[in-house]
């Protein structure tokens, strides 16, 4: 109890921090970040996959997993995922026409974000890290708000939550101040 009770509170407190760091106005993309996970450099842009509680999920090249937004439509030339939400989720992007892949067999592609940048994709659908995903190999963005997904290799959402042992992100998420997007 104590556990999900401090879960909670780290939540609440990035949420308290990426609103500071942002403002309202939508088509801002600014890259965000200052905290561990937050950053997605095009360092980090070749994917991978990894066997999860979830299942097999695509990872960034910091072994960081790599989420779907629910509200962004592939293929689009703008993110649905603006003003506080961009420091929460930010865009993998990549200098690189083609990132390396090993076991993602989703068509790999790049869409322009709303600061120039590219943003990596599969099978069109916008690609981003989450920022309470503090080191390798975690899924606490697993089904934040019913919005974000973690990618599958074939370019699909996953939708399975985990087991309470395995991540924290579906006690609580749910904790978690709402805001919307």
């Amino acid at each position: 109890m104590r556990k999900t009770w401090i879960l909670a509170a780290s939540a609440a407190a990035a949420l308290v921090l990426a609103g500071c760091g942002s403002t309202a106005n939508s088509g801002s993309a600014s890259s965000g970040g200052s905290g561990s996970g937050s950053s997605s450099s095009a360092a980090a842009t070749d994917l991978a996959t990894w066997k999860s509680p979830v299942g097999t999920v695509v990872v960034d090249g910091t072994r960081q997993t790599v989420y779907m937004f629910d509200k962004d439509t592939a293929g689009s030339t703008t993110s649905a995922c603006t003003g506080v939400c961009v420091g929460l989720w930010p865009a993998l992007t990549t200098t690189s026409s083609s990132p390396s892949v090993s076991g993602v067999t989703a068509d790999v592609g790049t869409l322009p974000t709303a600061d120039g940048k590219q943003q990596v994709t599969l099978d069109g659908h916008r690609l981003y890290t989450f920022s309470g995903d503090s080191a390798a190999e975690q899924i606490n963005g697993q089904g934040y708000m019913g919005l974000w997904w973690a990618a599958a290799p074939d370019g699909s959402k996953v939708t399975a939550t985990a087991p309470s042992s395995a991540s924290a992100s579906a006690s609580s998420s749910s904790s978690a101040p709402a805001y919307s997007y």
